[in-house]
């Protein structure tokens, strides 16, 4: 809690001061037919409190908030400031001066708050973005940084058409969502009511024996609803060896939406640390939506072996040996336990060493992975399980000049990919796709990307080549193209 006093005044009283809010919001969820719709979430996305319908589709939404300005001996002009909050106890002779200006410093809204009370500073807004409060309680200052993730809409305007701080207990925004219907927003004016709901079905998704459909619902994990407790950094140990791992988690992490997962393998001579932080997960966590919308992780996978002459060796990924496997099998249930995953949207995405052993999980954990992605990839010097047989998405990319990981290389690496991936025949079982010829770069202009038309739908083949060596980051006229193209491959699902 960000919690500022200011001593503008030596009068100290004995009441207690609370910025009583209490409520209670129950309802009923139906369909359209009128039966009741259980196991559906509802949020009040300004409260933030929620909760999930029972087996009649009723629910509840309770508080006895005693939010707390302090209780017994109390110092007027003491405010406290949580997630857009602020709460104040203040006279009427030297009220509470609230400033709210963007990120450019435009004025948004200038109100003076008196007595004692809460507000929400984020109602004083109109669209989602950053903004900063000043808070001035007599001479003393408080500027506050915040983030609106939506509209918010309030029934009084101010001048200037702004609008007025709304008190949190007067109004919310409740949300309801439920797998196989459209999610519906209400706005209450008041919590202090009790309403029905009723929720529109949505187009029957089509399942399959394996894999999911192009846009399917979000298959939430195990760890939906629990508080992360999961630091940044952190060691995971399995199979007797420890792990470094990195995780960043969206900006303003939701425990109650199922995220998609991007795993970043690092390459030899890389490192976890690097991969998440001076790399940006391969500049994926910079594209458009990837900060709110896409956990990241990257796991650290040197291991020291001794070789027949007694020497030791650091090797990326354990050559010859499934112990990576089975790290990687145990630390993907972790995070499903621990956070809020879409469990059908996991991926996997490295360069050189990291990419082999991308493709390497590629071959069985198709049931787990809904895609790799892997720069300048082949399939040597790495352990490769028996495949499987089943199909994953998979985009590689290659530098025709590429003297490590060669194109020919690249291209097995990608074949054994196609030969699943093919699209299913009458009984249903997927076909081989090699027979396709993709077109490649051939020494003048740009990179070229090539899409099969021979595969399933489901699990797309893209294969880029360029007039390049051996990178991750290659580009066109100095603008790099492999991370915007990847992360395009990505969230098509």
């Amino acid at each position: 809690m960000k919690r500022r006093c200011f001593s503008v005044f030596s009068i100290v009283l004995a009441t207690a001061f609370t910025a009583a809010s209490a409520f209670t919001l129950s309802g009923t969820v139906n369909d359209e037919a009128g039966s009741p719709v259980s196991g559906a979430l509802v949020k009040l996305l300004t409260n933030g409190d929620s909760t999930s319908t029972g087996q009649d589709g009723k629910f509840t939404i309770q508080t006895d908030d005693q939010q707390s300005l302090p209780s017994g001996k109390f110092i007027p002009g003491s405010i406290s400031i949580v997630n857009g909050v602020l709460r104040f106890a203040q006279s009427s002779n030297s009220p509470v001066q609230v400033s709210i200006f963007d990120m450019v410093g435009n004025l948004v809204l200038r109100q003076e708050l008196f007595g004692s009370g809460q507000v929400d500073l984020r109602q004083g807004v109109t669209s989602q973005g950053a903004y900063f409060a000043r808070v001035r309680v007599g001479s003393a200052v408080e500027t506050v940084r915040f983030s609106v993730n939506g509209s918010y809409f309030s029934a009084v305007r101010q001048g200037r058409g702004h609008k007025a701080l709304l008190k949190p207990g007067d109004g919310d925004t409740l949300s309801v969502s439920a797998v196989g219907f459209a999610p519906l927003k209400v706005a209450l004016p008041n919590l202090d009511t009790t309403v029905t709901l009723t929720l529109t079905k949505t187009a029957d998704e089509q399942t399959y024996a394996f894999g999911y459909a192009l846009g399917n619902e979000p298959t939430p994990s195990k760890g939906c609803s629990k508080d992360n407790t999961l630091k940044d950094n952190f060691m995971f140990t399995s199979a007797g060896i420890e792990h470094e791992v990195y995780l960043t988690l969206p900006e303003n992490y939701d425990k109650n939406k199922p995220y998609r997962l991007v795993f970043g393998m690092h390459y030899m001579g890389g490192s976890a640390k690097n991969v998440a932080t001076r790399e940006a997960y391969y500049g994926l966590r910079n594209q458009k939506g990837a900060k709110e919308n896409t956990i990241f992780v990257a796991p650290h996978g040197y291991t020291t072996e001794t070789d027949r002459s007694g020497k030791e060796t650091e090797n990326p990924w354990r050559c010859g040996d499934d112990k990576d496997h089975v790290f990687f099998g145990e630390f993907l249930t972790y995070l499903n336990e621990n956070l809020c995953v879409d469990t059908s949207r996991v991926f996997s995405v490295g360069f050189s060493f990291g990419a082999m052993f991308s493709n390497s999980l590629a071959q069985d954990f198709q049931d787990r992975l809904r895609g790799v992605v892997v720069f300048a990839t082949m399939d040597q010097v790495i352990y490769l399980p028996k495949n499987k047989g089943l199909p994953i998405a998979w985009m590689g990319t290659v530098g025709m000049g590429d003297e490590l990981c060669t194109p020919k290389l690249g291209r097995s690496a990608r074949d054994r990919i196609l030969k699943n991936n093919g699209k299913p025949d009458a009984d249903g079982n997927f076909t081989d796709a090699r027979d396709e010829e993709a077109e490649e770069y051939s020494g003048t202009g740009n990179h070229v990307c090539y899409d099969y038309k021979t595969v399933d739908p489901r699990f797309p083949v893209k294969w880029c080549t360029f007039d390049g060596k051996h990178a991750y980051n290659a580009s066109d006229d100095g603008k790099v193209w492999t991370t915007p193209t990847a992360w395009e491959f990505i969230t098509q699902f």
